[in-house]
């Protein structure tokens, strides 16, 4: 992922409005979830696709989900990720709190969401990148389909997820339903998120934001 060439001293605003519209997103796709006719249907993969999975392939292969655990860590092994995990919640403006730029290697959950392992689609977020260095989702872009995602849970449990496709969805006119809603109404799946695309200088945020989908395929014991 590229994050430009940016003014020093810049990073704490860029990443503010990135993900002040990635954010803000989700808090409308949670309004259309619940007070919509119908709820929400389940999307297809988003129309601009980074790595998407070729034509024919299968989905991968599918694992019961798992009872509701919180999560506590995220490690993407081949991607030298790894993280622990806390739980965030929405600020006075409606939009989820990504977490504090304090902590650039922490990775926030949606706490209000789904739980990774169960049902639905878990909502992982990342800082990319920070003032002076790379934060923890800085290479999420690298992401290919098959890579393992493993999440710790409260228990000790690993859920382990299989990463299906790497998206990269533009600034504007952003899909949240494409984003953030389930694929499939009965599989567990995750989604890892970070700023992504270009700097855009005029508008003092990044172009697009990267979006790695994955499914529950396994489980590791306590």
């Amino acid at each position: 992922m590229s994050s430009g060439t940016r003014p020093a001293g810049s990073g704490r605003l860029v990443t503010g409005v990135a993900w002040a519209v990635l954010l803000s997103g989700l808090w409308l796709w949670g309004r259309e979830a619940t007070d919509g006719p119908g709820g929400s249907s389940a999307p297809t993969t988003g129309d601009i696709a980074a790595v998407g999975r070729p034509l024919g392939v299968a989905l991968p292969p599918a694992r019961d989900p798992l009872p509701p655990l919180e999560p506590r860590r995220v490690d993407i092994p081949s991607l030298g990720i790894g993280a622990p995990v806390v739980a965030r919640g929405l600020d006075d403006t409606g939009a989820i709190d990504p977490p504090p730029f304090e902590m650039p290697h922490t990775v926030g959950w949606y706490g209000s969401g789904t739980r990774p392992g169960s049902v639905g689609a878990a909502l992982l977020v990342g800082h990319v990148d920070t003032e002076t260095r790379p934060a923890v989702f800085y290479g999420l872009s690298a992401a290919r389909p098959g890579v393992k995602v493993r999440v710790t849970r409260t228990d000790g449990s690993v859920a382990e997820f299989t990463v299906d496709d790497v998206q990269v969805f533009p600034r504007e006119g952003f899909d949240a339903a494409k984003v953030y809603g389930a694929r499939d109404p009965h599989r567990a799946e995750l989604r890892l998120i970070t700023c992504g695309g270009t700097f855009d200088r005029a508008a003092g945020a990044y172009t697009a934001n990267v979006v790695v989908s994955a499914y529950l395929t396994g489980t590791a014991g306590r």
